[in-house]
């Protein structure tokens, strides 16, 4: 197995172990499909969490199910973030109580420069990080501040799309396949970035058909398979365990 070179998080200590995020008996529908099937976990502040699977195991699903998107429908379950309870409010209130999902595919805004994106984000709710925070994190933004979103490299978008996220007070990071399509480098880019953000205090979720690329940066992982945990554990033991890998992950 491939380990690229990245210090363990497990090295740098979390910001609290207490319990700030917990999910419990989510059930979640596409139509009448069945796809997030009795799913709990939780996590400390400042912790990552690696959501993992193989294709088609619902590990989108229920990362759009924690931040209370319209589909799939969740129709029982329990979220609490930071002690307020989530599954019992409108979808939006996901947001306002800071809970932010990169989407796989950003969802950059066409027609708006890199700072009007993140300017845009900052409307509506309280303010997270400033742009320059931002730029700090991603020094590629500040030079490419004036120009257009849509126009960058995929890296530079996925860079644009997690500055966006924290712009808004952000306390759950909810990030889908961060390092599709992005090389090598860029990836080890966005997994500096990510341990940076951990430092802050904001708790993450990672989905990422990269397994491993998502167990370095993660504290704990949980493993999906149709729908349904089959591993809620340490990151370390994932890695450490090749038959667990081979049985659900295909690695």
């Amino acid at each position: 197995m491939s380990v690229e070179t990245l210090e363990h998080p497990a090295q740098v200590p979390s910001k609290g172990s207490e319990t700030f995020f917990c999910c419990e008996g989510l059930n979640a529908y596409y139509g009448d499909s069945y796809i997030v099937q009795n799913v709990s976990f939780e996590l400390g502040e400042g912790q990552i969490l690696a959501l993992l699977g193989r294709n088609g195991a619902g590990k989108t699903s229920t990362l759009r199910a924690l931040a209370r998107a319209t589909t799939p429908e969740l129709r029982s379950g329990l979220i609490h973030l930071d002690g307020e309870a989530l599954h019992n409010k409108p979808n939006y209130h996901a947001a306002r109580a800071g809970v932010q999902l990169v989407q796989e595919d950003r969802r950059i805004i066409p027609g708006l420069t890199v700072e009007e994106n993140i300017q845009l984000a900052q409307i509506s709710g309280d303010k997270g990080w400033t742009f320059e925070q931002i730029c700090e994190l991603f020094p590629r933004l500040a030079e490419r501040r004036r120009q257009e979103g849509t126009t960058m490299s995929g890296g530079e978008q996925q860079m644009l799309a997690i500055g966006r996220a924290l712009a808004r007070d952000v306390k759950l990071l909810l990030l889908d396949e961060p390092y599709e399509g992005l090389a090598p480098v860029v990836r080890q880019d966005i997994a500096k970035a990510l341990l940076e953000v951990r430092k802050s205090g904001i708790t993450s979720i990672i989905v990422e058909q990269n397994a491993v690329a998502a167990l370095l940066l993660s504290d704990r992982a949980v493993i999906l398979d149709t729908g349904e945990v089959v591993y809620d554990g340490s990151a370390e033991e994932v890695l450490d365990d090749e038959d667990l890998r081979h049985k659900y992950l295909a690695i």
